[in-house]
């Protein structure tokens, strides 16, 4: 009976021993199909959501360098100019600082030295950061988007002298570009949309800030802060249709809402909106002027009409950092 006992016993510890290693087995196999599932999925829903949008059109990029350039707009505002210089000196992705210069007298040797001093002061571990002045003849707001023939880097940061990002926000932004390189990747959305209620009139329409928070969908980011690829200073200034260039000089406004059709013309794929923290450190622009959202919204339709189409693509996804944020 003992004997008997003993057996069963062991029977039954083996045959628990072989239920727990099948049960094991399948968990793994399971845990095998769902991961390579994700990656089936992957790429069809980056593609999907724009991340990766790739147009045969466009000349497949070589792999961007790990940095990027500064190009900032200024005019006539050499203590911002200073404050911004001082400030993004000190961004570890920094490669070069190209301010556009338009004025008619050309930056004074005491400003030039200034600025090389901060940026030697301000870099971070030793690093040499190049400081050029794009001189401009003729004041127009497309010399912010003229080619830049020796610029060494893919990536370029376009700002304006009176607003100043956090560099972390700066970096992550950096990142988030890598991933889209062909895209615009920002911190300042807007919104334009089809007002067919308009009959005989322009039927597109700007929209700021507020009608983005309203809506969660943007279709532009501004370059007073944004990321693109340096092609699209060459695109600007040779291949966009003539008659946008010069109505943004005539009228001096509206070189940003060119760039971003530009770019969606390009691409075909919306802009990438990077949660960020703004310092405005100038005074206020002329997006408070009367009749701003008005002359914004004409230009968007001149400029669909120039393209003969409207390019731009409305998305609502942002890009935040879930390292510094509470809720994402």
């Amino acid at each position: 009976m003992m004997m008997r006992t003993s057996l069963f016993s062991r029977r039954t510890i083996r045959q628990g021993a072989i239920s727990t290693v099948g049960s094991v087995k399948i968990k793994l196999l399971l845990s095998c199909v769902i991961v390579f599932t994700l990656i089936a999925l992957a790429g069809p829903t980056a593609s999907f959501m724009g991340w990766k949008h790739h147009n045969a059109s466009l000349h497949r990029p070589s792999l961007p360098r790990k940095k990027y350039a500064l190009l900032i707009n200024t005019w006539k505002r050499n203590d911002l100019l200073k404050q911004s210089i001082s400030h993004y000196a000190s961004c570890p992705g920094l490669d070069s600082i190209h301010i556009v210069w338009s004025e008619p007298d050309p930056p004074s040797d005491s400003l030039i030295k200034f600025l090389n001093h901060v940026i030697r002061s301000d870099s971070k571990d030793g690093r040499e950061i190049e400081l050029k002045f794009d001189i401009n003849k003729e004041d127009s707001l497309n010399n912010r988007f003229k080619e830049i023939k020796d610029l060494k880097t893919d990536a370029v940061f376009s700002i304006d002298d009176d607003v100043i990002f956090p560099c972390t926000s700066v970096e992550f932004a950096f990142s988030v570009w890598q991933t889209a390189p062909d895209t615009m990747v920002g911190f300042v959305p807007r919104l334009h949309w089809d007002d067919r209620s308009k009959v005989n009139q322009d039927n597109y329409v700007y929209r700021g800030w507020w009608s983005v928070w309203w809506t969660g969908t943007y279709s532009m980011v501004l370059s007073k802060a944004a990321f693109f690829h340096k092609k699209y200073l060459n695109l600007y200034t040779y291949s966009m249709p003539s008659s946008i260039r010069e109505y943004v000089t005539k009228n001096r406004n509206c070189e940003d809402i060119a760039m971003s059709f530009l770019v969606a013309n390009a691409t075909g794929a919306p802009p990438i909106w990077v949660k960020g923290k703004i310092f405005e450190i100038g005074s206020t622009g002329i997006s408070s002027l009367g009749g701003h959202t008005e002359k914004r919204s004409h230009c968007v339709n001149l400029f669909a009409a120039a393209y003969g189409r409207m390019p731009l693509v409305s998305t609502s996804v942002k890009a935040m950092d879930s390292r510094s944020s509470w809720f994402w």
